[in-house]
This record gives structure tokens, sequence and C-alpha cells, in this order.
């Protein structure tokens, strides 16, 4: 399957869809990230930190690599739930500008959605971004995906960046 998405389907499919399939891992790309709120059933909205806190509780391994710290609100968001901070597997990496979301090896979403609302569309439609990605299960296409995103968890990279010095979490540094 490879299926084209744009603006407001990026958050029915990605989000609301895809995420909570989890069983296994959640991978994570996003240059931009913020706190994106997503409903939580009802018309109640929640933070989508809380919905990786729910799949944290449910044994799924959460990896999130990120090109910036995110701003207060989202920091505010997350220290409300514990869970994420000794669970969610995190790096900070300045040079990643690649976006993707990876569901237990078999699926991912890859595009030019940041994980903000706005990116995602969660936003409403006078607030959101124009956006577009792809949602697939083909493997000549999520293999070369989960390879960049791990080759960056893994710092594969790190050596020859030039960027070390702007890179907390840089794998290389003992």
């Amino acid at each position: 399957m490879i299926k084209y998405l744009a603006n407001r389907d990026i958050y029915t499919e990605v989000i609301e869809g895809l995420v909570p399939q989890a069983r296994r891992l959640l991978w994570i790309a996003t240059a931009d990230i913020k706190d994106m709120y997503v409903a939580g059933g009802g018309r109640k909205m929640i933070p989508f930190l809380q919905v990786l806190d729910g799949l944290l509780k449910r044994g799924v391994d959460i990896r999130l690599i990120h090109a910036k710290e995110p701003g207060a609100n989202f920091r505010k968001d997350f220290d409300r739930f514990p869970g994420l901070w000794a669970g969610l597997e995190r790096v900070l990496c300045p040079r990643v500008h690649f976006k993707c979301i990876i569901v237990d090896g078999r699926i991912g979403y890859f595009g030019s959605a940041n994980l903000t609302g706005a990116g995602m569309g969660a936003k409403s439609e006078r607030r959101r971004n124009f956006e577009n990605g792809v949602l697939t299960d083909d493997p000549s296409l999520l293999e070369p995906l989960a390879t960049q995103f791990d080759d960056v968890w893994r710092g594969a990279h790190c050596h020859d960046c030039g960027r070390r010095e702007h890179c907390p979490d840089c794998p290389l540094i003992e």
C-alpha cells in the first residue's frame, strides 16, 4: 500500500489511525515539535504526549528524534506525564529535518509535516499548514526510511557531522 496524504488527512490517517495501532515500537522523527493536542474521546482534546504515555504503559518502545528543544508549553505538558521521563527515548540532533513515523517496523508515514498541530493537521482549517506525505507498508520504501532513522539514532553520521558542539545527545560523546 502506498497512499498519498495531504493536510487534515495526515492527522486522521497517522495521528488518529496509525499511532494508536503501535504494539511494539513507535519511531518518530521531526525537525520541530510542539505541544500538539489531539481528540481524546468525545469532544475532549488531550496532549499528544498523553497518547504517547498511554502507549508506553502498554509496553510500546518509543524513540523520538528532533532537531531543537521544544518550547515551554511542550515541556509543561511533558512534566504532567512522569512515565515519559524514563520511558521515552529521545535524541536531539540539530541536523534532522526529515519527518517520519514508523509503527512496529511494518507501516510508516513520511512527508513534510513536523510533529506540531499545524503540521499534522490537528488545527482548524484556517490554522493548519499545507502539508503532504506518504503512508506505506511497502518494504522498498519502509526499509530505507527505517535505516535512515536508525542511522541517526545510532550516531552513524556523528563523526563527520561538524555540528557536535550543538548536539547534546551525540552518541559519540562519552
